[in-house]
This record gives C-alpha cells, sequence and structure tokens, in this order.
C-alpha cells in the first residue's frame, strides 16, 4: 500500500514549483498586451506577433525537449530550464527596445518549453501509475490555480497604477521560490538508455498526432481567450473587472478535477475528453454571443459572460488529466517524455496560431470576429475526435 500513496514530500514539491511557476507566467499574460501598447504602442498585429513568439520559441524547443529528457537525468534538465525561466524576468525589466524584449520574449518561450515538459515527465515518474489520471489532475489543479489568481493579480496592480517594473518584480519573486521548490524534489534513479538510432519517433509520439491534431484546433481559440479576454471584454463594453474572468475559469477547472481525474483512471479516457469538448464548442459559441447581447441587455451580458468562463473551466479542466493520460497511455515508458512533449507541442501550436490570428482578425474586424473563428473551430475538434481521434487511441492504447 505505501506504493500506491501519491502524496509524498517530493510531490508536494513539484505541485508548488508548478504553482509557482505558472503564477509567474499567468500573472503576466493579460497584462503584457496593454504593457505592449502603452510603452512601445504596438499595434494588435504586432502585439499578437511578439506574444506568439514565446510560443513559437517553445514549440520548437518541445520535440528536443523530450528526446533529451527520455536520454538524460531528467531533475537537472528540468532544473537548469527552470533557472532560464526565472532569470528572464529581470531581462524584461531592461528591456527598452522592443527588439531586445522580443529577444527576452523568444529565450523564455525555449526555457518554458523545456521545463513544462521537464515538470509533467517528472511528476510521472514520482507517482505510482495506477494513480496517474488523479495524480495529473492535481498537478494540473497547481496551474488552474496559479490561473485564478495570477491573471486578476497582475489585471489588479495594473489597474491600481503599478509599474510594470513592480509586475514584473512579482512575477521574478514567484519563480525564484518556485526554483527551489523543484530543487527539493527527490526522483527515482534513472539507470542509462541505450538509444535506436535517430529517428522521427524519437522527437514526436507519431501515434499521438491525430489526438494532438484535436488538442490543437482547442487550444486556438483557448490562446484567444488568455491573452484577449481583458481587451475584448473592454472593446464590447464590459466593465466589470475582467480578471475574475480567469479566476472563475480556474474555479471551474478545480471543480472539475474533482470527479475527471477519478475517471480517466477508470479507463474512461475518451468519455472524458468528448464530454469537455462539447462543453467548450457551447461555451465559445456563448462567449461569442457576448458581443451582440451587450447592446440588448449588459446586466444579463456580465453574468452570461462569468458564467462561461466558470463553465470553460471545467470543460477545459475537465479534458487536460484526459489528454495527457491519452498519449502517455499510447507511448512506452521509455518514451514518457516524447509522449508528454508531442502533448505540449500540439497545444503550443495552436496556442500560437491562436495569439497571431486573434490579434490579426482584431486588427481587420473585431475580437468578436476571432471567438466566432475559434467558436467553429472547436466544432471541428468535437467532429475529429469523435470519428478520427478516439477511435485510433482505442485501437492503439498501450494500457
Amino acid at each position: 500500500m505505501e506504493k500506491e500513496r501519491l502524496i509524498t514530500p517530493s510531490y508536494c514539491c513539484i505541485l508548488a514549483a508548478n504553482f509557482l511557476l505558472y503564477f509567474g507566467f499567468w500573472l503576466l499574460t493579460p497584462v503584457l498586451p496593454f504593457y505592449l501598447s502603452e510603452i512601445f504602442e504596438a499595434s494588435n498585429t504586432t502585439i499578437g506577433i511578439v506574444l506568439s513568439c514565446y510560443t513559437i520559441s517553445s514549440l520548437c524547443i518541445r520535440p528536443f525537449s523530450g528526446y533529451f529528457l527520455d536520454t538524460f537525468a531528467r531533475k537537472p534538465l528540468y532544473l537548469i530550464a527552470y533557472f532560464i525561466f526565472t532569470l528572464i524576468f529581470a531581462g524584461y525589466m531592461v528591456a527598452g527596445l522592443l527588439a531586445l524584449f522580443i529577444i527576452f520574449r523568444v529565450i523564455h518561450g525555449i526555457s518554458f518549453g523545456m521545463v513544462t515538459v521537464g515538470g509533467n515527465t517528472v511528476v510521472i515518474d514520482i507517482m505510482p501509475s495506477s494513480r496517474r489520471g488523479e495524480g495529473l489532475g492535481y498537478y494540473g489543479l497547481a496551474n488552474n490555480l496559479a490561473m485564478s489568481i495570477g491573471p486578476m493579480f497582475g489585471l489588479f496592480l495594473h489597474s491600481g497604477g503599478a509599474s510594470y517594473i513592480t509586475i514584473f518584480s512579482y512575477s521574478l519573486g514567484s519563480c525564484i521560490l518556485g526554483f527551489l521548490a523543484a530543487t527539493m524534489v527527490k526522483t527515482p534513479y534513472k539507470p542509462p538508455v541505450k538509444r535506436e538510432p535517430i529517428s522521427l519517433d524519437r522527437f514526436i509520439l507519431l501515434k499521438g498526432l491525430p489526438a494532438g491534431f484535436s488538442l490543437l484546433l482547442l487550444s486556438i481559440p483557448y490562446g484567444m481567450t488568455t491573452n484577449y479576454v481583458a481587451m475584448y471584454a473592454k472593446q464590447i463594453g464590459i466593465t466589470a473587472e475582467t480578471g475574475f474572468f480567469f479566476t472563475l475559469m480556474a474555479v471551474g477547472m478545480a471543480i472539475s478535477r474533482l470527479f475527471s481525474g477519478r475517471l480517466v483512471d477508470k479507463g474512461m479516457i475518451t468519455q472524458v475528453i468528448s464530454a469537455g469538448l462539447y462543453l467548450v464548442c457551447i461555451c465559445y459559441f456563448g462567449l461569442t454571443a457576448c458581443g451582440w447581447l451587450i447592446n440588448w441587455n449588459s446586466s444579463f451580458t456580465i453574468i452570461l459572460f462569468f458564467l462561461i468562463s466558470l463553465l470553460l473551466g471545467i470543460g477545459f479542466g475537465t479534458m487536460f488529466p484526459a489528454y495527457n493520460t491519452l498519449f502517455v497511455n499510447l507511448a512506452p515508458n521509455s518514451q514518457r517524455g516524447t509522449a508528454t512533449s508531442t502533448y505540449l507541442t500540439s497545444w503550443d501550436v495552436g496556442l500560437g496560431i491562436g495569439m497571431l490570428s486573434g490579434g490579426y482578425i482584431a486588427e481587420i474586424a473585431s475580437f468578436r470576429a476571432a471567438y466566432l473563428f475559434g467558436a467553429f473551430l472547436t466544432v471541428v475538434s468535437v467532429i475529429y475526435f469523435h470519428f478520427k481521434a478516439g477511435p485510433h487511441f482505442l485501437k492503439n492504447k498501450l494500457r
């Protein structure tokens, strides 16, 4: 029974490290568009390009990080990436030119790509396989809690008149504490691995590509939401504090963790993903409708706006541990890093597209049009998962 314990000191440390890393990340996410607009006078299109540099660079390192983590000792690589990620927040404070800010943003994305794959792989290593869905659910919950507090705190600081240096300092301090927590994680011994000749499957889990495409389509509107929802609310005339959107979204994710992880551990992976897909699809059409409903009844629209954030959190929170487990179950144990990398790469591709397309569509039309585009992509994801990705997983799963 001792081997089946999920809550251990190392597991608690990596939860804390994950929370503090994402707190620093989410604190800046809704503030950066305002920073780029106010300090560098960037257009919506330029903002989208600058923000997407982070995701694109993260995407480029993902496949290689999975290979490195499967080949070498995982904890040292995880700590190096965490340290670089933390250090870049200090770089933002001295970036007086947009070009220099972009360079720091690219380096930040590379370190983020490595540290997130490393964290996800290490946490799988230190938890019992029989409780993987539940363990990944709580690990993701640490991210969700950071998402509930970080953006709200960042927007409160911004609206309260705090300087951007102050906001960057909070992110830096959070990640310093997270790095210290990460150093206390004890990982099991991993013997040297004799690798086969280099092939594409060393960097990308080919069997995970169908599920990866379905996940990519979902992450496009998600990228629009995390980066532009505050600007969207301002554009359509919602005067309520939009920081609460992220709080309620994270509350929804926390609620979903109460049941989704256990259902995944019972083998209901495709059913859990399907349920989340349907809910998210409805939510994005509702979010788009807010752009029209605000002219009819502003009070009703504000209530609907925040209700959608709660339901979006439940939908995405239901799917995250299920998708993560799906990728891991398609790979042998020697390719856990590659499986996790492919999962996160799929997500990052969509986030990057969402940042670029969201800013571009808003520039030529409106944020409402951008969210309508995202809503239709969720419909495509539902159909594709039902007819292709889900059956493919059931046919090729290893456990």
